[in-house]
């Protein structure tokens, strides 16, 4: 029987477990299965990054149980054959309600969150509850399925590395400042990011170097996270040299643009966007969080800091913008590593073993 599947996402807003979906549709596309994606919630910036090939649906779900939503996308599953629903993060419930309607549809739930073991409340008893129905668990470390294994009704586990691709977007997005002097933070302007650290650390830098400019690329929620880094920017008079861009698509174009790609991030599990920063040649500073550690295996591939660590981020900042030299040969060596040890190729190849074990079963 060959291959039908279905990458479920709640929405298409540029993040690192939504990216993976769409870059797991295009990827399956090209190698000639057939490959759908659907989003269940919401549409958003990587709606356009989709491949001509890959069929794709919108529920426009309403509600956690909206029957209509439902009831389009088991048409859909059966008027297309699918025969495998991949389902990325918090899709999972709504993947559940499906295979409860397709018994003999094959589930597979892939998880991205690198805090899954801090997550409390009505979640992670759902999740429990679910994963009965889960055919096969992919996950993005080990830790991750360390948790599953002690918390999941789930036993088929395989640890899958996210893999980059190139953005074909047009390059719409020309980033304000002086070319040769921009630092890029692509991450979306959520808490566990701690843009607020990263700020503090760009300030210092610019007591001692004059022309470099932050850029911020990432979901703006317009919350009180969002206001606490607006307010910070604001109060420390910091408006000409931080600019916040919101979702963007043309991810490459982007980081083409930038000299310094960095995530000061709380948590992770392996950051679609330390995977991007390499491919696109970038230097790199980023927390000693998930497995940020098996890409950057030593600072001849960029600086791993310690997390919430306002001095280290600071000196590694003002290390990179004050050797050029060491900057640029750093990116060039991060861009071969990521390239030989995090391709598309690799990780597509466990994936479809895992579909075909599954289709064959």
């Amino acid at each position: 029987m060959k291959m039908r599947v279905l990458q479920l996402i709640d929405s298409l807003e540029p993040g690192g477990a939504e990216r993976m979906a769409v870059n797991l549709a295009n990827a399956l596309a090209e190698d000639n299965v057939f490959s759908c994606i659907c989003a269940t919630r919401a549409e958003g910036a990587l709606k356009s990054t989709i491949n001509k090939s890959v069929n794709y649906l919108f529920l426009n779900r309403k509600y956690v149980v909206d029957v209509i939503a439902l009831i389009r996308l088991v048409k859909f599953v059966k008027t297309s054959n699918i025969s495998i629903i991949h389902a990325h993060g918090s899709s999972f419930f709504f993947a559940w309600l499906l295979k409860l309607r397709l018994p003999n549809l094959k589930l597979i739930w892939h998880d991205h969150n690198g805090n899954r073991s801090e997550v409390k409340g009505l979640f992670p008893r759902l999740l429990k509850l679910c994963s009965s129905k889960f055919d096969a668990v992919l996950c993005v470390n080990d830790n991750l399925k360390h948790w599953i294994q002690t918390n999941l009704k789930a036993s088929n586990l395989h640890v899958i590395q996210n893999f980059p691709m190139l953005s074909l977007s047009e390059h719409t997005t020309i980033l304000k400042g002086e070319k040769g002097k921009r630092i890029l933070c692509l991450a979306n302007l959520r808490h566990p990011k701690n843009h607020l650290l990263l700020l503090e650390s760009f300030k210092d830098l610019c007591d001692k170097f004059s022309g470099w400019t932050l850029h911020i690329v990432g979901k703006d929620y317009n919350d009180d996270y969002s206001n606490a880094v607006k307010e910070f920017i604001n109060s420390e008079k910091l408006s000409n040299s931080v600019f916040i861009y919101d979702s963007c698509n043309d991810t490459s174009n982007i980081i083409s643009q930038v000299e310094i790609g960095v995530l000061s991030s709380n948590y992770e599990g392996l950051p679609m966007t330390l995977l991007e920063y390499g491919l696109g040649g970038l230097a790199v500073i980023v927390t000693n969080v998930g497995d940020n550690s098996k890409v950057i295996i030593n600072d001849e591939f960029g600086h791993l800091i310690p997390v919430k660590n306002p001095k280290a981020l600071t000196e590694s900042l003002l290390f990179y913008v004050g050797n050029e030299e060491d900057r640029i040969a750093a990116g060039k060596r991060l861009k071969l590593h990521v390239q030989n040890n995090f391709s598309k190729k690799s990780a597509l190849k466990k994936i479809i073993d895992v579909y075909l074990s599954l289709n064959n079963s």
